[in-house]
């Protein structure tokens, strides 16, 4: 946490000024989470912002500000996201401005489409991004395309996961947990094994979007994924790879506790059309998801979020049952 200050000046009688000195404590972040905008090339039936499109995307100028905000409070890793960051003609030029003010990591999350053509995946290497997030979110044409509304999209982003590895680059699959092949989990495992990809990770879907509009075809039933998460989890920690599992409570993760992502999650500000949240970890646990009072009698009441709260709104709360134990309070303490 740090502390600004600054002046404003207001007119009134006979004084030409009142100075009035204020103090703003901002907190110090790690990531900037910016999203350039809504426009996507995939449409996919899962999508989290799909009621945001109609904003757009930020101009060129805008997005070189919101950087330059991210550098002022601290942030070292940016984040580009959306929609989809690919489509867009200046993401060259927004990486290359991103080093240029220091910024140490640039991170793309993105479908990974327009990476299957090897020279944009080159540029954008050779421009510094470090760290690529590629949405792959089943082990078959059949699932992924009818997800994203996107023929061949399995396919382009396969041979976009293939190319980035080919370049040397750290290269994370993130998949969503849905219903419509979740007995299949492990076989995604094994696809990202195969891909030689350096990072496996699971997110249970967020219902909010087009997700709300399609959650009885798309949500299952938490308790009934469990055992495929398991065993997906087992694929890819025996082969090495980073994983963790996201929006999928402490209670469903009986000995896997550790690859619950909200550990890991840096602190983070996220930056769009419509502002800037300054403390997303807030919005997150405050806001966005939820716990119900039997949560208190858990031993990771301290540490868990709790579900997205359109799950239980829609579901309910049996299935959430308290671990019994001493209550961790930390996540060094989770660790050791």
């Amino acid at each position: 946490m740090r502390c600004e200050t600054f002046f404003l000046l207001y007119p009134i009688c006979h004084v030409p000024f009142l100075i009035v000195f204020l103090t703003r404590f901002v907190m110090e972040i790690e990531r900037l989470d910016i999203k350039l905008g809504f426009k996507c090339n995939n449409n996919c039936l899962s999508c989290p912002q799909a009621h945001r499109r109609f904003l757009g995307d930020m101009t060129t100028s805008q997005i070189k500000k919101e950087l330059i905000g991210g550098r002022e409070h601290g942030a070292t890793e940016v984040v580009f996201t959306g929609g989809e960051p690919t489509v867009r003609s200046d993401l060259l030029e927004l990486v290359y401005f991103a080093k240029e003010i220091g910024y140490e990591s640039v991170q793309l999350q993105t479908n990974g489409r327009m990476l299957s053509y090897k020279k944009l995946a080159e540029k954008l290497v050779s421009a510094g991004v470090n760290d690529f997030c590629i949405g792959l979110h089943s082990h078959e044409a059949k699932y992924h395309d009818f997800l994203t509304r996107s023929p061949g999209a399995f396919d382009q982003t396969v041979e976009g996961i293939k190319n980035l590895v080919e370049l040397g680059q750290h290269v994370a699959i993130n998949s969503v947990i849905h219903k419509l092949d979740f007995e299949y989990l492990p076989k995604r495992a094994e696809l990202a094994v195969k891909l030689g990809v350096s990072q496996f990770q699971l997110a249970f879907i967020h219902c909010v979007g087009n997700a709300w509009k399609n959650m009885d075809l798309l949500c299952p039933r938490k308790s009934k994924v469990k055992p495929f998460v398991h065993k997906a989890l087992d694929v890819v920690i025996e082969a090495g790879l980073t994983t963790m599992v996201e929006a999928y409570p402490y209670c469903f993760m009986e000995g896997y506790e550790k690859y619950c992502s909200e550990l890991y999650m840096p602190h983070a500000e996220v930056r769009d059309v419509e502002g800037v949240i300054e403390n997303f970890d807030e919005l997150r646990q405050m806001t966005s998801k939820v716990k119900c009072e039997k949560c208190k009698e858990c031993r990771f009441y301290f540490v868990c979020e709790g579900p997205w709260k359109e799950y239980p709104q829609k579901f309910g709360w049996s299935e959430f049952k308290p671990v019994k134990g001493k209550k961790v309070k930390s996540m060094e303490e989770l660790l050791c």
